[in-house]
């Protein structure tokens, strides 16, 4: 079984659904707090490999989903320089083991992890048609390991 860094944002029920997954299957899940992580753009850029920019992006975050960030007209300099500036933009959850990075809960490592039986609904934000926004991670626990 592997060790697993987690970035997850605080308070996130689908983040949550994911680390739960990723125990039961027998991992040790180390949570860390995607919002409050000292990212550098080397760092960050570790975890996107050679997706496409645009799928680097968390499709539900507010400046994403409003229109004011496209990031499919972004290049890979500019949409980095964007998430340093404000992580809620960045894809979660960003998994680290075993020497190997991504960014979701739909592509390698994870798949290998959980031996290819991820449920693709496991990406979706909980909240789909919520009209009220997620909770304000500062007014959160400031524990960077939640």
């Amino acid at each position: 079984m592997a060790t697993i860094q987690f970035y997850q944002k605080p308070g996130c029920a689908t983040n949550a659904r994911q680390k739960r997954t990723l125990e039961a299957a027998g991992h040790t899940v180390i949570a860390r707090n995607l919002l409050a992580e000292p990212w550098t753009a080397e760092r960050l850029r570790g975890f996107f490999g050679s997706r496409p920019v645009a799928s680097w992006f968390n499709p539900a975050a507010p400046r994403v989903k409003s229109g004011e960030i496209l990031p499919e007209k972004l290049d890979a300099a500019g949409a980095i320089a964007l998430m340093l500036d404000d992580p809620l933009l960045i894809r979660r959850p960003l998994i680290e083991t075993d020497g190997q990075r991504c960014a979701g809960f739909d592509r390698e490592p994870v798949t290998c992890l959980l031996d290819g039986a991820v449920d693709r609904n496991i990406e979706a934000c909980s909240r789909p048609g919520a009209a009220a926004a997620c909770p304000d991670p500062s007014l959160l626990s400031k524990t960077p390991s939640t």
